[in-house]
């Protein structure tokens, strides 16, 4: 059992409902013991679940691993994945002089950025949600991890059986028979090739410029992936998406959506912990438009 600490506050229910609705089934699973997941450590094979243990301010993880030597390393991933090196009060404290955050802050005060298991799953990811929205992002995830994904046997009733793919299973044609577009393929391929030979890749450079430049040269990678690879995969504290559609519609002004160049000179003031100004933006564009579907499927439904 690991003890995984933290501090205060920490939005566990948050930071879960982020992972659910992108968990891959097979590699992942969320319910309400926690959070599940089976991975592969250099040898050593393993399956965890967290827990929340709110009275200790801290994370329990339970964990099997066919080698203990890979038990620092597992311990740092999930210090990531869950980011817990955040300083909740100093974040709040900054964002909240912002008057939209403010009460989005005041509302979720422990909200944290989720990061990922590692880096290269994250830029898969992210090129996988390239122009679709998150659900269809995670079905092409899925196809991927249970087409390429190696299968673990004596896993059948954990219903965890599927490792996500090593960078050598990515061939062009086992990518295009998912039904992906052909430069979305190719960009695939390429990351996972550029990661085999160089695997220092996903390294932090010296500043998030540098590393977002570094992530930009790779093919099919833009802006607004590198920023999110940086920002879940590299924990990047100011990445930020200033093209994404969602913060956009979050502060929108009487119907006006600002400018990705506006987004940038407000988020100035957000300086260092942009990422976690776009967690709170994601969340209340979330919480809007869930309460906006209804209305507009009982329009459609009379509009029919």
């Amino acid at each position: 059992m690991l003890r995984l600490s933290y501090r205060p506050p920490y939005d566990w229910h948050a930071v879960l409902a982020f992972l659910a609705r992108r968990t891959i089934p097979g590699l992942e699973r969320i319910d309400s013991e926690g959070y599940h997941r089976i991975f592969r450590l250099g040898g050593a094979l393993g399956r965890v679940t967290v827990r929340h243990a709110p009275e200790e301010n801290a994370l329990r993880a339970s964990v099997r691993l066919s080698s203990r030597e890979a038990l620092p390393e597992m311990g740092e991933r999930l210090r990531r994945l869950f980011d817990l090196e955040a300083d909740p009060v100093a974040i709040g404290r900054k964002l909240s002089r912002d008057a939209t955050l403010a009460p989005l802050v005041a509302q979720r005060p422990g909200l944290r950025v989720p990061g990922g298991w590692d880096p290269f799953e994250v830029a898969v990811r992210a090129i996988l949600g390239q122009q679709v929205s998150v659900d269809a992002a995670t079905r092409l995830a899925a196809r991927l991890v249970e087409r390429l994904g190696e299968r673990v046997s004596g896993q059948e009733d954990t219903g965890l059986e599927r490792l996500f793919p090593a960078p050598e299973r990515f061939t062009f044609d086992e990518i295009k028979a998912l039904g992906m577009p052909g430069a979305r393929a190719t960009a695939l391929v390429a990351l996972a090739t550029a990661y085999r030979e160089q695997p220092r890749l996903f390294e932090r450079r010296q500043d998030l410029d540098e590393t977002v430049a570094h992530l930009c040269a790779l093919p099919g990678i833009g802006e607004w992936t590198a920023h999110y690879i940086a920002m879940r995969g590299l924990q990047e504290s100011d990445a930020f998406l200033p093209r994404d559609v969602a913060l956009q519609r979050a502060l929108a002004e009487q119907g006006r959506r600002p400018t990705p160049r506006e987004l940038l000179a407000r988020a100035e003031a957000w300086r260092p912990w942009r990422a976690y100004a776009v967690m709170h933006l994601w969340h209340a564009d979330a919480a809007t438009t869930t309460a906006a579907k209804p209305q507009r499927e009982k329009r459609d439904a009379a509009l029919a």
